[in-house]
């Protein structure tokens, strides 16, 4: 057989990658397989699970290809064919019926018999061998899983053997990433053709372990979704100009912190500096001294709300609103969705906004006055703007952003596993950086002073999508910074964020 490409490995990730959902996928295929002689490209798939296995478990003595009933087991079956042809002891275990399956997998059945490939017959009580291979189901799923297959993913699950899952966890959603029930939790994933959003949120990065991607000597096209590579950032690293001074950094206006959360307002401010902003003042809705000071970050310049919430000043200044706000939030909504140039609002801005309509008009009409806002809820904070349960949100968290970057004509950063960036006409995409060690209190408040810090830096060059998109990169990328076990604290995060901005190379 023809020697074909290596796998590449997609996480970490180097690079901007296009991602495709189920219905791009299919259409994909069936051109790619009208181009090709027959069962090419289902050769070519079984040839790179093959390499990937070998490769994955060089020492590994007997290899079980779990095989389902469409492609995705036909491509287990010519992988077990090719194993066994590198003197691997591979064997099938057989869930479905191989003569009702398409022409491709029924044809890479009768290869893998006169092969020599032994069947196990009926359903193993357990995994007994060094490595498996899940080729259950690939794209086909839209339901939860039952009977033979709900048992055989149970039992891949309660192996106490590596899984290398072929396209899609089987149970994984490739489009939204939800896991239906029971679900494979691999220790690799292989994606073959086209990378599927569902890897990289919600469930996704649980239940694929490792993506690696082989397009099948198939030409790339764009997606209709993109996995955020660090080219993001990068635009942002470019160094500082000699004659450039703090003026030239724009300004940032912190409004938040009330009552008992002065510190989610602090921590917004330190990080708008550390990203870059000129200058950065606190306007505390908090009844607290206006000279007020944070004796860390002295740099911060406490002002009164009087002295900061004036049109003339909203105007000029990048805005984070609602980090620590609490009720006290909505004395100053109005003047700020109405006069702010760029506005970041999270948290209890959001709130305030979810329930009065009054508000939410205000914030829609942003877009039409040529005022930029980006919103940094949670799936609940989602979910109440979109007055859905947050199991909605959670549900399909592409079209949820979609949907609130529709409804709002704002950008949205939806914040959770794979964080999805979604604005008006523009490409979505989802952030493959970061891990559970930032789910932690005052990490949003961070992220959101961070994305006002770099937006106000560099105001007249990026877009409110390219600074969110940047800045959950960044934001997940510091993590690297930290410890691996525990949480990052987000009184830590902001050096991390530095680091992580340091470490980047510079744009020419």
């Amino acid at each position: 057989m023809t020697a074909l490409p290596r796998p590449q490995p997609v996480l970490p990730v180097t690079r901007t990658w296009p991602l495709h959902r189920a219905a791009s996928c299919r259409a994909l295929e069936q051109r790619a397989a009208a181009q090709l002689p027959p069962h090419t490209l289902m050769a070519r798939a079984g040839e790179a699970v093959a390499r990937l296995t070998l490769a994955l478990a060089p020492h590994a003595n007997t290899v079980e290809l779990w095989c389902g009933p469409g492609n995705n087991g036909g491509d287990g079956f010519v992988a077990a064919a090719r194993l066994r042809e590198c003197g691997k002891d591979a064997r099938i275990v057989l869930v479905g019926d191989p003569a009702r399956s398409p022409d491709d997998a029924r044809h890479a059945w009768q290869q893998a018999r006169e092969a020599g490939v032994p069947v196990a017959q009926g359903l193993p009580e357990r995994v007994s061998c060094d490595f498996a291979v899940d080729a259950l189901l690939g794209l086909g799923v839209s339901r939860p899983l039952s009977g033979a297959l709900a048992t055989a993913v149970e039992r891949l699950n309660g192996g106490d053997v590596p899984v290398l899952a072929v396209d899609l966890p089987t149970g994984l959603h490739s489009d939204t990433g939800v896991a239906q029930g029971a679900a494979v939790r691999a220790a690799h994933t292989l994606a073959l053709l086209a990378l599927k959003p569902g890897l990289f949120t919600a469930h996704g990065r649980d239940h694929a372990g490792r993506v690696w991607f082989d397009d099948l000597s198939v030409p790339a096209t764009d997606g209709e979704i993109v996995l955020t590579g660090p080219d993001a950032a990068q635009a942002l690293a470019a160094p500082r100009r000699h004659a450039q001074h703090k003026g030239s950094f724009g300004d940032v206006m912190v409004l938040g912190g009330a009552v008992g959360m002065v510190g989610a307002a602090a921590l917004a401010g330190r990080a708008a500096l550390a990203a870059g902003a000129g200058r950065v003042y606190l306007g505390l809705l908090a009844a607290v001294d206006s000279a007020w000071c944070d004796p860390q970050w002295p740099e911060l310049m406490s002002r009164t709300l009087a002295q900061l919430v004036v049109p003339a000043h909203l105007a000029q200044a990048t805005v984070v609103c609602g980090c620590g706000g609490g009720e006290a939030v909505r004395e100053v909504l109005p003047t700020v969705l109405h006069h702010a140039q760029r506005l970041v609002l999270d948290a209890d801005g959001l709130n305030t906004v979810a329930a009065d309509p009054a508000l939410q008009r205000a914030l829609h009409a942003r877009a039409a006055r040529r005022l930029a806002t980006v919103l940094t809820p949670h799936p609940l904070e989602a979910a109440r703007l979109l007055q859905v349960p947050s199991v909605d949100v959670q549900a399909d968290r592409l079209a949820a952003a979609d949907r609130l970057a529709a409804a709002t004509q704002c950008t949205v950063l939806l914040k959770g596993s794979g964080t999805v960036v979604a604005s008006p006409q523009q490409q979505m995409s989802i952030n493959p950086t970061g891990d559970a060690r930032l789910a932690t209190a005052g990490s949003g408040d961070v992220l959101a002073g961070w994305l006002g810090g770099l937006w106000a830096a560099h105001a007249t060059g990026i877009s409110s999508h390219a600074a969110a998109r940047a800045a959950a990169w960044m934001h997940g990328a510091a993590v690297a910074q930290a410890p691996l076990a525990g949480p990052l604290l987000a009184s830590r995060l902001v050096d991390a964020l530095v680091a992580a901005l340091d470490g980047l190379p510079a744009s020419a």
